[in-house]
């Protein structure tokens, strides 16, 4: 591949990061599961893409998210957020803020309509987006950081690009059955090697896969046990209270997943605005994604407890909220400013754009999703 060089301090980390996994791979007997080589090369303590020091977003990092394009996409979820605050609690978690951009953009956006907030909190796992984070938001005393899920809550949740980079199982179809991808060391590289999986990962994959009898040998898929935990986690932490999670994501409901088109999966990786398959270059340097089973998540949530409220396309979603009218609030005869944010808002919600591809999953208790919001629903679809 032709991707940019690190510098000299970068390429040392993420050699020390291999080191590390390498060794995890000598004492598990020579091979571990793709969700744990996964779960090293993203979070791994010092080391792992999250956790280390690098920038990950923006011009400077590898890939660009939503609120990074416009402030009037967390204006529009200001909105969204305003309904459910009005049938719970004035309180929001973030999961996974990025440089705290969509943060600072709903808290300007509610406090401009008078809605009060009375705690918002981040779970952050990145020490360098934190930093970035506390300085974009130092004029909201209600913000404060946690490391983990809170005991209960009653509220907003929102979750950008979160569930994507949860660490997923790999999966492929052989004469033989079912194999789970393992990574092993070989010649001094990390490489794929084929294990029976074991009954879990098999009983995930009946209640993930509907068709998974009758796709082709060779199939390869993701299956997303961790992300479907921390559903599950969300459903233990609003019982009691009230309150919606907002999940932004690319994907698909199972039945457009797992197709022919997608023999070989959804595993990509992100590395300074490019995009490759290959997961084992450069560990701890790249980002490591694959898309969301939204069936598989709404499935996940409703077992647990909660309520699938809504399931749409970010266009539906977005013009739902009015961003189409936030947008007008910028006179278009003042080009200078009317133009970006209309290319941008056109990024958000084009169909060939950001509009189609990603999904908003809304899930919770208690509350209902203003009606505005549904009339795109496809929670049928699901």
């Amino acid at each position: 591949m032709s991707l940019p060089l690190p510098d000299s301090d970068a390429l040392a980390a993420s050699h020390a990061l291999q080191q590390l996994i390498a060794l995890e791979i000598e004492q598990q007997g020579g091979a571990i599961a793709f969700s744990r080589f996964m779960e090293l090369a993203l979070y791994a303590p010092r080391l792992g893409y999250y956790s280390g020091g690098a920038a990950k977003l923006g011009a400077d990092g590898d890939f660009t998210t939503a609120p990074e394009i416009t402030p009037l996409f967390g204006a529009a979820l200001a909105r969204a957020a305003a309904a459910i605050i009005a049938q719970s609690a004035p309180n929001i978690i973030e999961f996974g803020a990025g440089t705290g951009k969509l943060a600072r953009d709903v808290l300007t956006a509610l406090q401009a309509d008078g809605v009060q907030v009375d705690s918002y909190t981040i779970i952050e796992l990145s020490g360098e987006l934190c930093a970035r984070q506390q300085e974009a938001l130092r004029d909201f005393p209600q913000v404060r950081w946690i490391d983990g899920f809170p005991d209960a809550f009653s509220g907003v949740v929102l979750a950008n690009e979160v569930l994507d980079a949860m660490p997923i199982e790999l999966v492929v179809k052989t004469a033989q059955g079912w194999r789970r991808q393992m990574v092993t060391v070989e010649a001094g590289r990390f490489a794929y090697v084929q294990h029976e999986p074991d009954a879990a990962l098999m009983e995930q994959l009946a209640r993930q896969v509907p068709s998974a009898d009758t796709l082709p040998e060779g199939y390869l898929t993701e299956i997303h046990p961790v992300a479907c935990g921390f559903m599950a986690s969300l459903a233990q932490m609003f019982k009691g209270g009230k309150g919606a999670a907002l999940l932004f994501d690319y994907g698909f409901p199972a039945h457009e997943y797992y197709v022919d088109q997608r023999s070989g999966g959804t595993l990509m990786c992100h590395y300074r605005h490019h995009s490759h398959p290959e997961p084992f270059y450069l560990p701890g340097l790249q980002d490591i994604t694959a898309h969301v089973d939204f069936t598989a998540m709404a499935v996940a949530a409703q077992d647990a407890g909660l309520d699938v409220l809504g399931y749409t396309s970010q266009a539906g979603f977005l013009l739902g909220c009015g961003i189409g009218e936030l947008l007008m609030r910028t006179d278009p005869e003042d080009a200078i400013r009317f133009l970006p944010q209309s290319k941008a808002v056109q990024k958000l919600v084009s169909p060939a754009e950001m509009g189609e591809l990603f999904k908003v999953l809304a899930v919770g208790l208690g509350v209902e999703l203003p009606a505005a919001l549904l009339q795109a629903d496809r929670s049928h679809r699901l």
